[in-house]
């Protein structure tokens, strides 16, 4: 889903995308039906419109889900100009912060600990929401593959089906240091700052909803160091921060679609610049269209329900599902 692209085009992906949902997908086809829900969308900022936000929003405020399309139908249009549901559009993002990608990041995270030695890394996160996807060393990875299954780390459990030839790692690797930029950072001691976190999980899905709560349990216990601005200006001056505690590792998930098209360019600039240079390394976790010079050097397509592709240094390595219930590594 492109959250630039048409306003019921964009409705009728995300109801695929969603398809695990089936209350979302069924919102979200009837909204792209529906010319006066539409109208009501359009009055909104652009990236204000987007499905995940919109819907999240007037779960918050009291629409049931799993529950009809009507009373979605009705809480938006009987929404005024300062009407709550639009108040919290306005003042909140998307900020999934779905741990659940972190059994589909650490192999990537692994293989690069281990071009240095196995030493710690120092994790750098653009996007990083409530820095949840910040503690990759404090969960127990279940990758399931059809030779067995690999089991490594402690803590919460992380469950990922694999195929492909991906480099399970026998253990989690080290980080030596976590820090983290966003627009708006996410506490993870505030009630109200949680409540919109649980809620941007999708209504049918429990377990993740369970994953959630248990990753804000190991962020609670060390708060992350998250600092609040834009990726392309903070991104320099924290990296320089972050060099000086091990070989730094730029991360993101499912967060450079926020970008128009010209700041994604200056994005992918700056960061094969900075892997061309030696100074970091780059994983990436985006929909395909987002960063199409990744995706381009994918030596094979997307399985089904494969939503991401996964980079490293700026190459495709594989495709994952967006909450990281599936890797598929490439050969």
């Amino acid at each position: 889903m492109d959250l630039w692209h048409d306003l019921a085009d964009q409705y009728r992906a995300f109801a695929r995308d969603a398809a695990d949902s089936p209350t979302f997908a069924a919102w979200s086809a009837a909204v792209a039906e529906d010319a006066e829900v539409l109208a009501w969308l359009g009055s909104l900022p652009r990236l204000k419109q987007q499905p995940n936000l919109v819907l999240a929003a007037a779960r918050l405020h009291g629409v049931p889900a799993p529950g009809p399309y009507a009373a979605l139908r009705d809480a938006l249009l009987g929404d005024g100009i300062d009407g709550p549901v639009r108040a919290t559009i306005l003042s909140r993002s998307t900020q999934t912060n779905e741990v659940g990608r972190l059994a589909t990041l650490v192999p990537a995270f692994a293989l690069l600990a281990a071009r240095h030695g196995g030493a710690p890394l120092s994790l750098l996160e653009v996007g990083a929401s409530a820095g949840l996807c910040l503690y990759p060393d404090r969960y127990t990875y279940r990758w399931r593959t059809d030779d067995g299954d690999v089991v490594v780390g402690t803590g919460p459990g992380l469950a990922c089906d694999v195929t492909g030839p991906a480099p399970l790692p026998r253990r989690v690797p080290l980080v030596g240091a976590r820090r983290g930029i966003d627009l708006n950072p996410l506490d993870v001691t505030s009630p109200e700052d949680v409540a919109w976190l649980e809620t941007l999980v999708w209504p049918e899905h429990d377990d993740r909803r369970a994953r959630l709560r248990a990753a804000l349990e190991v962020a609670r216990a060390d708060p992350p160091h998250v600092v609040a601005g834009d990726l392309l200006t903070e991104l320099p001056r924290l990296f320089e921060e972050a060099a000086a505690d091990g070989p730094v590792v730029v991360l993101h998930s499912a967060v450079i679609a926020y970008l128009d098209d010209a700041q994604r360019v200056t994005f992918d600039e700056l960061a094969r610049g900075l892997v061309a240079d030696g100074a970091c390394h780059w994983v990436s976790n985006e929909s395909p269209g987002v960063l199409p010079s990744i995706t381009a050097n994918a030596s094979s397509p997307a399985p089904e329900h494969h939503a991401f592709v996964l980079g490293v240094d700026g190459r495709a390595v594989a495709w994952t599902h967006g909450h990281g219930r599936t890797l598929h590594w490439l050969a």
